[in-house]
């Protein structure tokens, strides 16, 4: 299965960007030992409309084009379902196995998601009850994947 992550705003070069980087490399290196590959990073522009409402709205659209069709979406938002790291390696576990050729985490701007795109994701995924700043959202979807990866194959990153 095809993963990707689609992102209103940008990572500068720094730490952070490093970070997010190195937790997809070994994703990409570890993925495909049980059939998931890291395809594509999406940064798109915040939208610059003049209202909370008709940004989310432009964002919503733009990511729309960039996301492969037939997807399965998952919107990273903190009003979504909370899995454990075990639970979340069991999702993405389950839908490589059936069949899903694709699977795209969106991460929404300052304003959040439109609702319309939060209404298209299979899951809406929460990452604490605390709101973060799109960076900080990255490097931990990107260590949560690989975190899937290793639990999936049995290695020993993820104790208990």
């Amino acid at each position: 299965m095809k993963i990707g992550i689609y992102a209103v705003g940008r990572l500068k070069a720094g730490p952070e960007k490093e970070l997010a980087s190195r937790y997809l490399d070994r994703f990409a290196k570890a993925g495909p030992q049980c059939g998931l590959e890291f395809t594509r990073s999406v940064e798109l522009n915040e939208s610059r409309a003049g209202n909370a409402d008709t940004r989310k709205r432009e964002e919503a659209q733009e990511l729309s084009r960039q996301i492969p069709d037939g997807a399965l979406i998952v919107v990273l938002d903190e009003r979504g379902k909370a899995f454990d790291s075990a639970e979340f390696a069991k999702f993405v576990g389950d839908a490589a196995d059936n069949g899903q050729r694709d699977m795209a985490f969106v991460i929404g701007g300052a304003d959040g998601i439109d609702p319309d795109l939060r209404d298209r994701a299979r899951l809406v995924l929460n990452l604490g009850k605390l709101t973060w700043p799109h960076q900080l959202v990255r490097i931990l979807i990107a260590e949560q994947l690989y975190r899937a990866v290793t639990i999936l194959t049995g290695h020993p990153y993820h104790r208990v």
